[in-house]
Order: structure tokens, then sequence, then C-alpha cells
């Protein structure tokens, strides 16, 4: 067994130098949706990689750039991770107890927009392998980074990235941007993520807002057009409508039904952190609402603007009207087909008016929880943690996975920083600064233990 008192002292003696590197990071601005900062926190990312003598290069694509580093080991066995730089809008601003770029340590916590989803995780890997090179002067292996910065967008040209540059981003295995405990301190590895297939639906009825006393009876109405637009697509049962939705629906395997019965009881812990008094479709908890939460596809309207939503009364009737629209894919549905589905299925329905502006997205994809890599990543846990590390074969969220197992035929295997209370995407993004500790320790038992492997 492998030594690790050395290690595990360099990572706590220099967690200060760790927490204050990434305040740094999470200070400088890089928000995709809003196109804020990215060249400027690609060209930081870069230059803390070049400070670990990591070859570094920041390389073009139509969005905001990718970095790309690597760095040669002890012997040409490849280890590749995969973080983005990019983070969530911070609005609404007025519910943060600190401003978001401004990084807060209060109560074992450092608040800041991205400190969790993702520089958190970025920062913490870093500061495992100083203490590899610390501690060993080389590193077991050699390690490749990508870092995007459109994750937070639907990774719109990583895609493509990935497909270009095959050869450059070859490796044997992948760590994932993300990774953590549960609500019971218990280290997940996530081995499959749901894809998505994002779109904006917008219909415009009049060239201008109308008095609603002039137009109420006698002007279409854009709300309204758009709200019967969703209401065709969905129905009050939870059901898509549109034909063919869950033809490529495939459902969980024996040994997905062992992996999420494993799993806890998530019920009351999910409504007592979201503050909601039921599930849908009946669900009160057990293995039925764990399997819902990750393989069923879903629809979900995540925003809605017409009209006038300011304070007090405006009696107008809206001429515009749109609507933020996710569907959640799990395996084998495409987004791509979702696209074609959609628009012939409100065509066919009448709402040939209603315009699709495709805004991103990616198909499902899995790793095999039998691989060995996955089994080194979760045995590696468990000295860190003090508990078993637990396989759930998929998680709800999505993210660009799919070029990654598919194209570069990598195991993908996940392991971080995170926790429920992390707030990421929500005001008062946080992340627990023993989990960072952690998280860093468990990187350097990952990378040293698949320097001296066989996989």
């Amino acid at each position: 067994m492998m030594d690790y008192t050395e290690i595990n002292d360099f990572l706590k003696s220099n967690l200060d130098q760790s927490l204050a590197e990434l305040s740094r990071l999470c200070a400088q601005p890089s928000v995709a949706a809003q196109n804020l900062g990215m060249q400027e926190c690609a060209e930081l990312v870069a230059e803390m990689l070049r400070k670990r003598n990591f070859t570094v290069e920041i390389m073009p694509t139509e969005g905001a750039p990718v970095v790309f580093a690597e760095q040669d080991g002890k012997t040409d066995k490849t280890l590749l991770f995969y973080n983005h730089y990019d983070v969530q809008p911070p609005e609404p601003l007025d519910e943060w107890y600190t401003p978001p770029f401004e990084p807060a340590i209060r109560n074992g916590k450092m608040y800041a927009r991205g400190v969790s989803d993702d520089k958190g995780h970025i920062v913490s890997r870093l500061h495992a392998i100083d203490a590899i090179l610390a501690t060993a002067g080389e590193l077991p292996c050699k390690i490749k980074f990508v870092i995007e910065g459109e994750e937070e967008t639907s990774s719109v040209h990583l895609h493509d990235f990935i497909q270009v540059h095959k050869e450059k981003l070859a490796a044997d295995a992948c760590i994932w941007e993300f990774g953590g405990v549960d609500h019971r301190e218990v280290p997940i590895q996530y081995l499959g993520m749901r894809g998505i297939c994002y779109v904006e639906l917008s219909v415009r009825t009049a060239a201008i807002d109308a008095h609603s006393g002039l137009g109420g009876s006698i002007f279409p109405n854009a709300a309204w057009r758009l709200i019967w637009a969703l209401r065709y697509i969905k129905g009050t049962d939870e059901r898509i409508r549109i034909p063919g939705h869950y033809d490529d629906v495939v459902p969980p395997s024996e040994r997905d039904l062992q992996l999420v019965e494993a799993l806890p009881e998530v019920a009351d812990e999910l409504k007592t952190r979201y503050g909601v008094e039921h599930f849908l479709k009946g669900l009160t908890g057990g293995i039925d609402l764990r399997l819902a939460e990750i393989f069923e596809p879903t629809c979900t309207i995540c925003g809605f603007n017409a009209g006038y939503q300011g304070e007090g009364a405006k009696t107008v009737l809206p001429g515009y009207a749109s609507a933020k629209v996710d569907f959640r894919l799990v395996p084998n549905q495409r987004p791509e087909n979702v696209l074609i589905s959609l628009r012939n299925f409100l065509d066919e329905g009448g709402f040939e008016d209603i315009e699709i502006t495709y805004l991103g997205g990616e198909p499902p994809a899995r790793t095999d929880p039998d691989d060995p890599f996955v089994d080194l990543v979760v045995r590696t846990a468990e000295p860190v943690y003090g508990v078993p590390m637990q396989i759930a074969p998929m998680i709800g969220g999505s993210g660009p996975n799919y070029p990654f197992i598919h194209t570069l035929n990598l195991p993908v295997a996940t392991a971080g920083v995170g926790y429920p209370g992390s707030q990421a995407h929500a005001p008062n993004e946080n992340m627990r600064i023993d989990l960072y500790l952690k998280g860093a320790e468990h990187i350097t038992r990952i990378i040293r233990e698949f320097g001296n492997s066989d996989l």
C-alpha cells in the first residue's frame, strides 16, 4: 500500500495558498451566457497550468476558447481531466450575501459564483498535482487537461473540437468535472449523464404591445398563444405528447436496478432542501422515485417572458412572448431527433407560427460500472472519506460526456469537491473547505495508483 503521509501533509500545509489561488480564479468573471470575461479567464487558467510546468495551448473555437494542457510523467499512460472555466450568470444579485465575484470565506466555506461549479474542482486538482510534484519530483503518468468555456451553455462547440483534435486528446481514462458527497457525507460515483435539447420557443402576434382594453377581445395575445403551444407539448399527466418521443428510450438494466436499489432514500432530504410538499405522478419515495429522477425524459419550462411584470398594474396585451424549454434525454434519445419531431408536432397542431431557436444540446452517455478504472476511483475514495464510495448509474443533469465516451473511447469517472448544499447555479454558491481538501487528496490517490496500475 502506498504511503500518503507526506502528500497529505503538503496538502494541509499549503491549503491557504491554494484557496488564495482559487479566490483569484473566482474573482475573474466568466459568464458564458453573457460572453463576460471569457478570454481573460482562459488566460488565467492557462497561467495557472504553466505554473505547474504544463505545456499549454489556448485553442480557439467558434465560441469560447478551450484551454488544453499536458505534462509527461513516469509512464506514457495518460489520464485526462475534463473541466470548464465558465460559470452561470450570478443573477438575482440581491439574493447574494456577498458579491458573487468577490470570494468570501465564512463558516468553513468559500462563497463565490463558480466556486463549486467548476473552479473549485479545477484548483483542487492543481493542488493535488502540486503535492505529487513536491513529494515525488515528477508525475507517475502523463496528465492532460481540457478545460472549456461553454459547459454552462451546452458545450455547443466542444463536440466538434474533440472530433477535430481526437489524437491530441487521446488518453486511457478520464476524470470528469464534478464529484463529491451526498447528504450522508458518502462519496458518490456518477457514471452517466442525461442528454439535453435546449430550445427557446417564441411567437409574435403583433408589431407592438397593445392596450388590453383595445385589443383584449379582438387581437391575438402572444402570451396565450405560447401557453397553448406549451400545453400542447406536455399534458397534466406529465407525459410529453410529441409522437415517438419515448420510442428510443432504453429501460434501466438489471445492473442499473441493483445500483439504484443500493442508493439511499432521498424523499425526505429533497423535500426539506427544496421545500416541496410532494412529487409528481404520486411518487412518494423508494426506488421508483430514484429511477424516475434519472431514467425518465423530461420537458421543463425554464423561463417565460411576456408583457409587463414590473410593480403594480399595466394593462397591456403582449405582442411577443418567449419561453426557454429544456428536454432532458435518456439513453438512447438524441437532441437532433427531438428538434425535428418538435417542429413537425407543432406544425401538425397548427402552431406553425411558434419559432424554435435551438440553444444547444448533447446526447446522454454512460460508462460501464464494472470498468477497472471505475473500480480504481471507487477504491481510492474509501481511505479519504472513511466510508465506501457508492455508484449511481446516472445523474439527472447533463454534460458533454458523450464525445469523451464514444469519440475518445474513454471510461469516465467522477471525483470532486461538491456537496448537496453547494447551491450551484443559485445565489450564494459555495464550497466546503474540508471537502476541498478531501477532494484533492482523492485526486492524488487516483493519479498515483493509476500511474502504477496495469489499466
